[in-house]
């Protein structure tokens, strides 16, 4: 397991949106993605920050059900 890369809130929807995520809405300082899969639908909100604290980039990645590696420092 690699170290997480320094990720900004714009950088993480950009990533989101390239595996199928779309920006719902945003309000005030968060960004709301949502994938549909079939009957069901994920959702997970962005804070638009400079730089995403570790924590909440895990919480981010958890929700969204992406591959850890894809956030990672090469």
């Amino acid at each position: 397991m690699g170290r997480l890369a320094v990720l900004s809130g714009v950088e993480v929807c950009a990533l989101l949106s390239k595996h199928g995520f779309i920006e719902v809405r945003r309000r005030g300082s968060h960004i709301v993605m949502q994938k549909k899969s079939g009957i069901s639908t994920c959702t997970v909100p962005v804070p638009d920050h400079r730089e995403l604290k570790p924590g909440t980039l895990l919480s981010v990645i958890r929700q969204s059900g992406l591959a850890r590696s894809l956030f990672e420092v090469e």
